[in-house]
């Protein structure tokens, strides 16, 4: 084996470890003392906490104590090559295992960093030496790809690291591989003492009933892209933008490839300063693609999943979900992306367009990790689906569209009031649409001077119509695509006929006199 004083460097970072990072080294470090050689602990830390710091600091106090080798797994080569050097700065002299490592001077080293699919090859195939790790480090634990490696590490001490000690699948949990959770330092916490931003939340209410759920327990890639890559959402999402972050440095997440170029062609067609980034881009268009990122003040980047872990970029100043998640870990680890501190920067905004924030609550919420790594069943199966969290919407008109009908008081119509009434009390529920289409003419004639006017109006009324057509298919429970298209084109040439038909007669009743002639 080789020489311990070896494998320890001088430590090259300038890293002062804070109060709660000592304290969590020294929790673990009790658990080392007192538990079995063989025990699983689970150590969770919010994104931007510093649990590489943490650990690196571990495995340089590991090294100089024990006389037994460490190794770290991660599940992206990113955060391999980032972990290693994080090592380094520590003076923890280490080999990367990867595709591409020659493992012949491996008895030089103490410390291996691998990544989890490489590691399982190498142990399968016997070239790396094992029988000497006595602390096994995995990064992003609540990943499932790392429980096939458990079994070759039976006589180690694994620690787990994670933001969210919710397992990835929910036939899976944690508790099955853990032994133990060690809550660290709360977001709440670490906001209140300056260590991260706090985000400023912008949520919009969105209709996600169209959403398929897959295998996986999360919303499938075809159905977000349906709906995320119409024309009407790629409006929203530039409309939301303009509004709350025009000008900053934005990083946009969706949920399918698709989706993120109709994006970049929608906020490059607008002129604004937009690149696009998937896990098909070489090292070096990533590379290229992060650095002007970095460099661009008011830069926005469009992305799938890529950028979820190992990615820190502190000069970010809004992150925009246009997705809908149902894992709480990926709405945690999106969202932190933002949460890095600077000198002048001490929040950030998220745009929210996936209803994530009424699905899971506000991010950084006191959440009892220890209820949720010891139940995660009860705390996943509590949270709202997307017809409850609609089901307290009111849908507004954008302040644009409302600053036209300024001379209406209300321009709300409860559709589900109305055909909750029309059907009790017998009557069809035909005539629930034909009430919203008077309702619809009344404020188009409330506004303008003459027919021609009211109609034009009528036309600004594209996205309140869409609402009052989708929930009017939910009460029938009709909601195929062709029903839809249908329901909204007859909708809207009942609502021009009627304005033709009657637009003398309802002026007449608003303001007591004709209009003129």
């Amino acid at each position: 084996m080789a020489d311990l004083a070896n494998g320890l460097q001088e430590k090259k970072t300038d890293k002062e470890l804070y109060s709660y990072q000592k304290g969590a080294i020294q929790e673990v470090f009790e658990k080392f003392d007192s538990a079995p050689d063989d025990y699983h602990l689970l150590y969770q830390l919010p994104t931007g906490g510093g649990k590489t710091v943490i650990f690196s600091e571990l495995v340089r106090q590991y090294l100089k104590n024990h006389k037994k080798k460490v190794l770290v797994m991660t599940h992206r080569v990113e955060l391999c090559n980032q972990t290693s050097k994080m090592l380094t700065s520590f003076g923890v002299d280490n080999k990367v295992v990867n595709s591409t490592a020659n493992l012949d001077d491996q008895d030089n080293y103490v410390c291996f960093v691998a990544m989890v699919e490489t590691l399982n090859n190498r142990l399968n195939d016997d070239m790396l030496d094992i029988s000497d790790v006595g602390l096994v480090i995995i990064d992003e634990a609540h990943y499932n790809s790392f429980n096939k490696l458990f079994k070759f590490f039976s006589n180690s001490f694994i620690l787990g690291v994670t933001a969210t000690p919710l397992s990835s699948n929910k036939n899976l949990p944690m508790k099955g591989n853990y032994n133990e959770l060690i809550a660290g330092e709360s977001i709440g916490s670490l906001i209140e003492n300056e260590f991260l931003a706090r985000a400023e939340v912008f949520q919009y209410d969105m209709g996600l009933t169209s959403l398929e759920v897959g295998s996986n327990g999360d919303y499938t890639v075809k159905s977000s892209e349906d709906l995320y890559s119409s024309p009407a959402m790629l409006e929203k999402l530039l409309e939301a933008y303009k509004k709350h972050s025009n000008g900053k440095k934005t990083l946009i997440f969706n949920n399918g490839i698709n989706t993120s170029i109709h994006v970049y062609h929608t906020f490059d067609a607008a002129g604004l300063p937009v690149r696009h980034l998937d896990n098909t881009a070489t090292k070096k268009q990533r590379k290229e693609i992060l650095q002007w990122f970095k460099e661009t003040p008011d830069a926005i980047l469009t992305s799938v999943s890529i950028l979820t872990t190992g990615f820190d970029e502190p000069t970010i100043d809004t992150i925009i979900l246009n997705r809908a998640t149902k894992s709480l870990t990926l709405y945690y680890q999106m969202i932190g992306r933002g949460s890095r501190i600077l000198n002048n920067k001490s929040s950030f905004k998220v745009i929210d367009l996936g209803n994530n924030y009424y699905r899971f609550g506000p991010w950084g919420a006191d959440l009892d990790w220890q209820a949720i790594f010891n139940n995660p069943n009860f705390y996943m199966d509590r949270l709202q689906d997307d017809e409850e969290i609609e089901a307290h919407f009111r849908h507004e008109m954008s302040e644009e569209v409302r600053a036209e009908f300024a001379k209406s008081e209300e321009v709300y119509f409860d559709i589900k009031a109305t055909y909750i009434k029309a059907t009790s009390t017998g009557e069809s529920s035909k005539v629930v649409l034909e009430r919203s289409i008077e309702q619809h003419a009344y404020i188009c004639i409330e506004n303008s001077e003459d027919v021609y006017d009211a109609i034009a109006l009528a036309k600004m009324l594209d996205q309140d119509i869409d609402n009052r057509i989708q929930t009017y298919a939910k009460c029938i429970s009709r909601s195929t695509f062709n029903f839809l298209h249908w329901l909204k084109d007859d909708y809207k040439k009942k609502l021009n006929a009627y304005l033709r038909a009657n637009f003398d007669t309802v002026f007449e009743q608003i303001h007591g006199y004709p209009p003129e002639d």
